[in-house]
């Protein structure tokens, strides 16, 4: 069973007309109608999607979560995220439902990347977007080229295991993440986006701001030692660095060059903080999942 899934927050003019494309390749539509104050939710329920209704606006991360526990709710074989606002082609649709019908993948990302053809995309966002995507990287044993496309495939382990908790925008770095953990297989596809103008609701910079921070707490919850011990090692060895100055030229001048012994003590004291915390954090993280395992 094909389900597709639309967050959505006032997007009164789009929701009629996709929902009426979806219908001819979907089995059925879940439509998460995130605290709109239009007449959003009125019409999916009119054009017969199964709609959530959020009370307040809870944000894309919410309105996912929703859907994912909807979509295992009606025993979902394939979900497909699929954006409100136009900009997705439902043309593309089968390009990112082959790899999990083939079983070639568990989730399928459609990038707009891929294949070169990014020309539509906006400076601005293409810049951001593939910075963020740099960030995820580092956590993941694959390279991508969009972590931040919002059209995706899931198929039913997917639904299953994987249960998104962020309420922002960094909800599509943390099923990555997330997925690559438990060792899911990803796959990217080529797709084309419709921009037609701008029409993200999303002020660019709060957005980048809140995916890099969502993505760094996730980055370090999965990989503390790396996240915080790697920059730990590298500030313990400045400071050593500048206290070895430091008393190398108290030896032949007697005199303590205070703004290099200031910076020595300062990078040795944030160096083992650092440090302490990948080693604290990485015995918690590692109790909590044999915990959860047990």
């Amino acid at each position: 069973m094909l389900v597709i899934g639309i967050p959505a927050y006032n997007e009164e003019k789009n929701i009629a007309k996709i929902i009426v494309k979806l219908q001819k390749v979907a089995d059925k539509i879940i439509v998460c109608n995130d605290g709109s104050t239009d007449l959003t939710g009125a019409i999916a329920e009119k054009m017969g999607a199964v709609v959530i209704n959020h009370t307040k606006n809870l944000g894309y991360g919410g309105a996912i979560r929703s859907i994912f526990l909807k979509a295992e709710e009606l025993d979902s074989d394939i979900l497909v995220t699929f954006d409100a606002d136009g900009q997705h082609r439902v043309d593309d649709i089968q390009i990112v439902l082959e790899p999990i019908i083939k079983n070639e993948a568990d989730i399928v990302i459609g990038s707009r990347f891929l294949n070169g053809d990014d020309k539509n995309v906006p400076q601005y966002r293409k810049f951001g977007i593939k910075a963020i995507t740099s960030i995820a990287n580092t956590s993941m044993d694959m390279k991508l080229t969009d972590s931040q496309s919002g059209f995706r495939a899931y198929n039913k382990k997917i639904l299953k295991e994987i249960i998104p908790s962020d309420y922002g925008m960094g909800v599509s770095t943390e099923i990555l993440i997330k997925s690559s953990k438990k060792g899911f297989r990803i796959k990217e596809v080529p797709i084309k986006i419709l921009y037609e103008g701008d029409t993200s609701t999303h002020h660019p910079v709060s957005h980048g701001v809140s995916v890099i921070f969502s993505t760094m707490k996730f980055i370090s919850i999965e990989h503390p030692l790396k996240f915080y011990g790697i920059p730990g090692i590298i500030f313990l060895a400045i400071g050593l660095f500048f206290i070895i100055w430091t008393i190398d030229a108290f030896t032949e001048t007697r005199h303590i060059i205070a703004n290099v012994s200031l910076i020595g003590i300062g990078t040795i004291i944030l160096g083992t903080m650092l440090t302490m915390t990948s080693i604290m954090l990485y015995s918690l993280v590692s109790v909590v999942r044999e915990h959860r395992n047990d």
